[in-house]
């Protein structure tokens, strides 16, 4: 539960601490004090969207804390699968930081994102606000009471996983349907393709190997003679020394010397006429090969433009080309099978469909089971709350598969005696959706794992006897749950068992609020207040310490 909560600087509330209690807290004041700015301080810390609106006018941050205990075992299994623990007393600090830039977020002390603030807060506080009673006016969101009843999370996730099978399938089979006329324009043009690539047999690296053969073969001739006249010039003749004769015969005059001093000499010559044979051998072997001799330019040429023509349609390299082609392959591969892929679908998707429908059933009759124990509770309570004549029923009616079921729920009431039952959202007045919210989440108070129930201004167009059934009620959840209420009547804050005033005061042209816990005599004060909105005379004043009296009883 919410221990207390720490206010700086959110719209009129300069600073203010509030200490909240187990069982029945009770916020009143007059209107625009500042009742729904702590509600909206709550949102905050619990990780909702803000705006920078909330900041105090004149301040540049804003910060909300809020300190809970007795955390839920559920509730601390969501703190610690997101890397979060208590502190040494069992205690959660949550403190948020608004500023006009952004701000920042601490769960006991360690950074945090929105994100993880929110997973985190999911067990600790649910509120209830008139967007609630808005849910009671969509058919839509009936499914989720009922299956809250029903407890059937495990036939809703197996129902949820052949519904998403199911239309995976269908999506593939419709992609393999496609039109005959562009399956077979397809076929044609990949046909064409792979046979174009694969009669031009492209190997990778062979476009730089032909660019040199083809520098080759247009300079044979003249590369041949001039090698032939480097060979003649290393070689010699018969009756002409080459160079590599001359340079033997040098060598052999400087050992013939004999001098240490000149040995250097005779290595270098050696180098020198190591370097002149190999030079020498590889002309050579250019010259006496006939693979270079037989190099065809123009067949060269020809297969360079054939590349060069493929790159523009398949891609800028051989790999590319290479690519394209084995891709070509395995799309027309598909399409030829396609056939067989279209039976095997089929097959699969009847065989989902059965699979679908059944789970359907099942999770259909779970609802249909929860739709009676929940309407006759439901119906209970709102006997208690002044609705004695009330008829509330639920129908579940087959309608189309969606990812939550194939059930259309219909919540039917009928509020008066002698009219028949007619749907809730069409004849519901606001009084009567309050209540029937209350119930709803009454008899749901022990299906959820939150310790803290927020019921913001839920008196709405009620007053009277109605009134004060609805204070006796929250009174009751409060018996096992902490219950936190915003109202305007007195009938309700007379059940308060901690009962919270909050004031709106102005100074220097500066409104400030103030959240003041109250004793028995300021709470008899304030519920006088309500009751009158005037001064308080010595009757108003005997009748709110009576109805006190008479609700602490």
């Amino acid at each position: 539960m919410i221990k207390s909560l720490h206010i700086e600087n959110i719209a009129v509330i300069e600073k203010t601490d509030i200490d909240f209690e187990k069982g029945f807290n009770v916020l009143t004041g007059e209107t625009g004090a500042g009742k729904s700015i702590i509600i909206d301080a709550i949102n905050a810390v619990l990780g909702e969207r803000t705006s920078k609106d909330l900041i105090r006018a004149g301040c540049d941050k804003a910060v909300v804390s809020a300190l809970f205990c007795d955390l839920s075992s559920e509730a601390k299994a969501l703190l610690y699968d997101n890397g979060f623990d208590t502190d040494d007393d069992g205690n959660l600090l949550i403190t948020r930081v608004l500023t006009l830039g952004g701000g920042s977020i601490k769960i006991n002390g360690r950074p945090a994102t929105a994100t993880v603030l929110k997973e985190v807060s999911k067990n600790l506080i649910n509120i209830h606000g008139q967007h609630d009673n808005q849910k009671l006016l969509n058919p839509d969101n009936y499914y989720i009471y009922l299956d809250m009843i029903a407890e059937n999370q495990d036939v809703q996730q197996q129902y949820y996983n052949e519904f998403k099978h199911f239309n995976a399938v269908r999506r593939e089979l419709n992609a393999q349907e496609t039109d005959e006329g562009e399956k077979l324009r397809r076929t044609e043009i990949l046909e064409y393709q792979i046979k174009e690539l694969e009669e031009a047999d492209i190997t990778v690296g062979e476009l730089q190997d032909i660019k040199r053969k083809l520098t080759i073969a247009e300079n044979y001739e003249k590369t041949a003679s001039a090698l032939n006249d480097a060979g003649f010039c290393l070689n010699g003749s018969e009756n002409t020394d080459g160079a590599i004769s001359l340079v033997r015969n040098a060598q052999k005059y400087v050992d013939s010397a004999k001098n240490d001093e000149f040995s250097s000499f005779s290595n270098r010559l050696e180098e020198a006429l190591a370097n002149l044979q190999d030079i020498s051998a590889e002309i050579r072997a250019f010259t006496e090969n006939d693979r270079y001799r037989d190099l065809d330019a123009d067949k060269l040429r020809e297969r360079l433009d054939t590349l060069h023509r493929l790159m523009l349609k398949y891609g800028n390299d051989e790999q590319k080309m290479l690519d394209f082609l084995e891709n070509a392959r395995e799309e027309l591969n598909k399409i030829v099978c396609s056939d067989k892929r279209i039976e095997e679908l089929s097959t699969e998707l009847d065989a989902s469909t059965e699979r679908l429908v059944a789970l359907g059933e099942k999770l259909t009759k779970t609802r249909v089971k929860a739709a009676d124990s929940f309407s006759r509770q439901v119906s209970e309570v709102l006997c208690g709350l002044d609705m004695p004549n009330v008829i509330f029923t639920i129908n579940v009616n087959k309608d189309r598969y969606t990812r939550h079921g194939c059930d259309a729920v219909e919540f039917l009431i009928s509020a008066n005696a002698g009219e028949s039952v007619k749907p809730l959202h069409k004849i519901a007045s606001g009084g009567e959706l309050s209540r029937i919210m209350l119930s709803i989440k009454s008899v749901l108070a022990d299906k959820d794992d939150v310790d803290t129930l927020i019921f913001d201004e839920i008196d709405t167009g009620i007053s009277g006897r109605a009134a004060d059934k609805v204070g006796l009620q929250l009174q009751r959840v409060a018996d096992s749950r902490q219950v936190i209420c915003v109202t305007h009547l007195a009938q309700i804050a007379a059940y308060a068992e901690n009962h919270l005033l909050i004031e709106k005061s102005v100074s220097n042209e500066r409104t400030y609020t103030s959240v003041t816990s109250l004793d028995y005599e300021s709470q008899i004060r304030e519920i006088a207040r309500i009751m009158s909105g005037t001064d308080i005379t010595e009757n108003l004043y005997n009748s709110a310490k009576e109805l006190l009296d008479r609700s602490k009883k």
